[in-house]
């Protein structure tokens, strides 16, 4: 390979891909020299490229962590699944991320190849989605997800002002487990330390932007299958005083994979299809769950309040109208 800005394309391409690249590997796959290796290496260095080498007969390099986002390379596939995602983004519960994936879309757009932009094309003419969750009290802030996922992955104390159901407001010391995202709700696992106890909290009811305690913890056994289940268990055993079930038209499994969050309130039926009970605190809460399971599955309405039948049908009126 003898143009140098390819031959430095390519091997950016290949330090991508994470792994550790012997010298020799590089020069054999760029067919060059591996003194012309380290000439490239140090090419991509001067453009903003962290390249961690090491030396010796066996020296190879990594791409490493830097300081600032570089430009980066992706094939057709990952190009697809980076616009699906920020599609996906800039529709989720998460304060100021909207506009930030919007932006990057539109970025991406500007320098998509044709071949590329005609299949996301084509995925966006063939697809709608319909956004659905409760008030806008349920957004939480990209800065407390944050915060306590950092928590989470560094196992470091958290404290936040908290809200509960009943109105009682607290301050809270966490150990953080993990995050959990149901729906457009997202939910921390947490070792409660005051009350010695795993608890669950939910994002948007924490007051201010939670802080990193500074203390660091040893990780306890969750007293449940995962994260998932712990939080599911949690929605059963609250007590709540709005119910609905619906039949759908696949089958439990498909809910299940869809909605995992619903998985002990699915019962599949004879005919292939499935029932879902539901449990909320208030109406918005299952019109807005019909509503998802209706982006994905036939609804049949079984045993649903009037109040939520009048949401379904104003939202489907709206939608006629568009």
């Amino acid at each position: 390979m003898n143009d140098p800005t390819a031959r430095t394309l390519a091997l950016l391409s290949l330090l991508q891909t994470h792994r550790y690249w012997k010298g020799s590997e590089l020069a054999g796959r760029l067919e060059v020299s591996e003194r012309t290796v380290r000439r490239d290496v140090d090419r991509l260095r001067q453009l903003g490229y962290p390249v961690d080498a090491e030396p010796g007969t066996d020296g190879g390099y990594r791409l490493a962590v830097g300081a600032h986002v570089p430009p980066l390379l992706f094939d057709d596939d990952e190009a697809m699944a980076l616009v699906v995602g920020l599609r996906s983004t800039a529709l989720a519960a998460i304060g100021g991320i909207e506009d930030a994936a919007l932006a990057a879309m539109t970025k991406l757009d500007l320098i998509l190849p044709d071949r590329i932009r005609r299949r996301i094309e084509a995925l966006r003419s063939s697809v709608e989605v319909m956004t659905w969750g409760g008030p806008t009290g349920t957004l939480v802030s990209a800065e407390a997800l944050t915060v306590l996922s950092q928590g989470c992955r560094d196992h470091e104390e958290v404290r936040f002002d908290y809200e509960r159901r009943d109105g009682e407001q607290s301050a809270r010391l966490v150990q953080p487990h993990q995050l959990v995202a149901a729906g457009r709700r997202w939910y921390l696992v947490a070792w409660d330390v005051r009350r010695a106890d795993f608890r669950t909290f939910r994002v948007d009811r924490m007051s201010g932007l939670p802080t990193l305690a500074g203390a660091r913890f040893e990780p306890r056994e969750l007293p449940a299958e995962d994260a998932v289940t712990f939080v599911r268990n949690g929605m059963r055993s609250a007590i709540v005083e709005y119910t609905a079930t619906v039949t759908v038209s696949g089958s439990a499994d498909d809910v299940r994979n869809f909605a995992r969050w619903l998985a002990d309130d699915i019962e599949t039926l004879r005919d292939g299809r499935a029932t879902v009970r539901l449990r909320g605190e208030n109406h918005d809460w299952l019109a807005a769950t019909i509503a998802m399971l209706a982006t994905h599955f036939d609804i049949e309405l079984d045993d649903v309040d009037d109040r939520v039948c009048d949401q379904l049908s104003q939202a489907a009126s709206r939608l006629g109208g568009l």
